[in-house]
């Protein structure tokens, strides 16, 4: 049953000019927190990373295009999965309607997944999409910027993730009062809890200044929620969020049974 009081119009308004007024604050918040993100240091990446993508083998500074700037949203898709994370294919739906402006703003845009081209290529005709997407599946580059983990980092308490170390899984993974919502999503993948969560979600930015690259930003884990498009959205329903488990699915699998 939702919770919930009345009151007239004029009561509404005036809990309305009072709640403006948060709202400005956190906007206000927000810039300042933006500036934070871009005062931060550059960090020059030389090392070569290679990648597989529709137009053929590509390095990282072959993902800017001609651009100055570069995101990529760092997509749970392992070479495992049968599918990629619901979770990832629900952010991504709201990749192509921002990427034409993005690319229109020098900033270039692409999803990165350890899956090989041919099962990201397949998977992104199912959902319609149209961004671009590479596969690292023979490069260092997701475990360098910390969204994909090994076995023995796994067991061994080897995982810092989101700025943090994570103690090691047990083996195998337990989880009281039978299959938690990481079990049924990793099982919509195809995979087991182990194999799911050795891959990670996050995004990362970087920056193409006089030929050289430079990693600027990355935010993991609920550093990626202002970029869910659904979210905002919800915040600002009557109910909410509104949220018991995993009640999202990819896009083409609602309705069914």
């Amino acid at each position: 049953m939702t919770h919930f009081t009345t009151g007239t119009r004029e009561e509404w308004l005036a809990a309305r000019l009072a709640l403006l007024e948060e709202e400005k604050a956190l906007t206000r918040r927000s810039d300042e927190l933006a500036g934070q993100r871009q005062a931060l240091p550059w960090v020059r990446i030389d090392k070569p990373y290679t990648f597989d993508t529709a137009n053929g083998p590509a390095s990282l500074k072959d993902l800017f295009k001609g651009r100055s700037q570069l995101l990529i949203y760092h997509f749970m898709f392992g070479p495992d999965y049968t599918a990629g994370c619901p979770s990832c294919s629900s952010i991504a739906d709201g990749f192509n309607g921002s990427v034409v402006h993005l690319e229109n703003h020098d900033v270039a845009f692409s999803a990165v997944s350890r899956a090989p081209l041919a099962k990201l290529l397949a998977y992104r005709e199912r959902m319609g999409w149209s961004f671009d997407w590479a596969s690292s599946f023979d490069s260092d580059f997701n475990a360098d910027f910390n969204v994909w983990f090994s076995p023995e980092q796994q067991r061994n308490g080897g995982i810092e993730y989101n700025y943090r170390r994570e103690p090691a899984m047990p083996v195998p993974p337990l989880t009281k009062g039978g299959a938690g919502p990481v079990e049924q999503i990793a099982a919509t993948t195809g995979t087991d809890v182990a194999t799911f969560t050795r891959e990670r979600p996050g995004l990362s930015a970087f920056a193409l200044e006089d030929g050289a690259i430079y990693h600027t930003y990355s935010a993991y884990a609920r550093g990626v929620d202002g970029i869910w498009g659904m979210y905002p959205w919800l915040d600002r329903a009557p109910k909410g969020r509104n949220e018991t488990g995993i009640w999202w699915r990819r896009h083409d699998e609602y309705g069914r049974t």
